[in-house]
């Protein structure tokens, strides 16, 4: 080989990644991932377009480092990076600069990397099939439209009343098609080293949802939950080790940044005459080079199918794969609870993750009925049906409970009916457990003021029961009752008053209220 063609091929070759000290770390060997809820959500679905949570995430990553100065871009990190929070060790010596690259590879990242240079103008007639290319440089674009110069002039892309794509001869080196951090390292030698990535990402949740079977006695229910983790952004993480934190940690707020999503390419035309004269013009989309098949001469290829008659073995189905094992006790972290799933999952884009969290047979349940004196009332008032459990072991519970949603269902004449649904917040061990599920109309109360004076107020509760058994009540009373009520319970600043209500018939409690001066 002549030595001036080998020196060419050596320079060319010296424009490649690897010799401008760029490295790319496509996917991670190991990840973790701890997805924390959304602050201050107590309640309620999450989102499902961009989840109010985050996570804290790990990658373990292997790169081969050369010797000197060199860029590392660890690719399919997560949408929502929060750059401030990545941490990166294993680096030889360290890392001098960091970047989020918020430039994806995109329609309208493509046109900005390809302004003032060469693509190729594919368009086909409508009525003949044929396709003609033609070489474009693109002048203008992306916001607001693409303008390109051919040898006939300027025009605008998708104007020309055909349909029209751009191919690009290669994507941009600084073009990715997933979320990317960058680095700029230096190592004293080339080695391949072992690194480990932290960091913070917005655009994730989770909530717990519970699932409660009551049993035919009615004091005894079977209760269990799930985790269902929601991942809002473009990055999946296969084989994951999931876990999530229950309670409220001290997060300070933080200004929303854009999503880096590289945004869609909106073009515009100014047609010359009326837009009616016009058919309506969908564009192509805009895309790589890929394998193409020539439209002169393509045939229609029609699929059919003959219905078999003969019998065809069947091999028996596979056996069902072994059931999970069950999760792990929640550990202590601080003041929260840290819950582990005791097998790796894939979180993938875009889309909710479902798991086991806890199952408890035989918890012991109290039914009751409950209401809140707030006023005086014209007529009677339903109460609220309460299933009521003590988070203590002695009642088949006692451990932490993360708040979320319950469904209790009842077997009626062998039907598996809900029999209502209720939020319940963040629940410790010893804690009480209420789920307010429904309305009833057979039981009820009123509430009237019987005298009124500048010091004092007299009220009388009524209570009702039209069920053919006894049944048991509660009525918060929020009110400086005078004389001081014995054998009450008192719960904050309120008074409960807890009855038990005779079959088809009622129950008076009267009492004073000593007035603030």
């Amino acid at each position: 080989m002549p030595r001036v063609l080998l020196l060419l091929l050596v320079a060319w070759a010296c424009v490649a990644p690897a010799c401008a000290g760029t490295i790319v770390s496509t996917r991670a060997d190991a990840v973790s991932v701890t997805v924390y809820r959304e602050p201050g959500r107590a309640k309620g679905a999450i989102d499902r377009n961009w989840p109010g949570g985050y996570a804290l995430i790990t990658e373990t990553r292997t790169v081969d480092l050369p010797q000197g100065e060199s860029t590392v871009r660890f690719e399919g990190v997560a949408e929502g990076l929060m750059p401030e929070t990545a941490l990166l060790s294993g680096m030889p010596r360290g890392v001098r600069e960091k970047n989020r690259d918020a430039r994806l590879l995109s329609p309208a990242g493509l046109v900005d990397a390809y302004l003032k240079r060469s693509v190729t103008l594919r368009r086909t007639d409508r009525k003949t099939g044929k396709v003609t290319e033609q070489d474009a440089i693109i002048s203008a674009g992306p916001t607001g439209g693409v303008i390109v110069h051919t040898a006939q002039g300027y025009e605008a892309l998708g104007c020309s009343g055909l349909p029209e794509r751009m191919l690009y001869p290669r994507a941009p080196a600084d073009l990715s098609p997933r979320p990317t951090l960058s680095v700029i390292a230096t190592s004293d030698r080339a080695t391949r080293a072992t690194l480990q990535l932290t960091y913070l990402a917005e655009g994730f949740d989770w909530a717990a949802n519970y699932v409660a079977d009551m049993k035919p006695d009615g004091r005894t229910l079977d209760l269990m939950a799930w985790l269902t983790v929601a991942n809002g952004g473009v990055t999946g993480f296969p084989d994951a080790r999931l876990s999530v934190i229950a309670g409220q940690p001290n997060k300070r707020a933080r200004a929303p940044q854009p999503r880096p999503t590289g945004g869609p390419l909106h073009l515009a035309c100014w047609p010359m005459d009326i837009t009616s004269t016009h058919p309506r013009w969908d564009l192509f989309p805009i895309d790589m080079p890929a394998l193409m098949m020539e439209m002169e001469g393509a045939q229609d290829i029609v699929v059919t199918s003959m219905r078999r008659t003969e019998r065809v073995a069947l091999a028996a189905p596979a056996a069902p794969p072994p059931p999970p094992p069950p999760p792990p006790p929640p550990e202590d972290v601080g003041d929260l609870k840290l819950y582990r799933l005791p097998v790796a999952v894939d979180i993938s884009a875009k889309s909710q993750k479902q798991a086991a969290l806890l199952r408890q047979a035989d918890v012991k349940v109290e039914r009751l009925y409950a209401a809140t004196v707030l006023s005086a009332t014209d007529g009677s008032q339903p109460m609220t049906l309460r299933l009521r459990m003590q988070n203590r072991k002695e009642d088949n519970l006692g451990l932490a409970m993360p708040s979320g949603q319950v469904a209790v269902f009842e077997d009626v004449d062998g039907m598996r009916l809900l029999a209502g649904e209720a939020d319940v917040a963040d629940k410790a061990e010893g804690e009480r457990v209420d789920y307010d599920l429904e309305a009833s109309a057979d039981v009820r109360f009123a509430v009237h003021i019987l005298s009124q004076s500048r010091k004092s107020r007299r009220w009388t509760v009524t209570l009702s029961n039209a069920r053919p058994f006894d049944v048991i009540a509660e009525v918060t009373i929020p009110h400086d009752i005078d004389p001081r009520p014995v054998g009450m319970e008192r719960r904050g600043n309120a008074w409960i008053w807890r009855a038990t209500v005779p079959a088809n018939g009622t129950l008076d409690y009267v009492y004073g209220e000593r007035l603030a001066r």
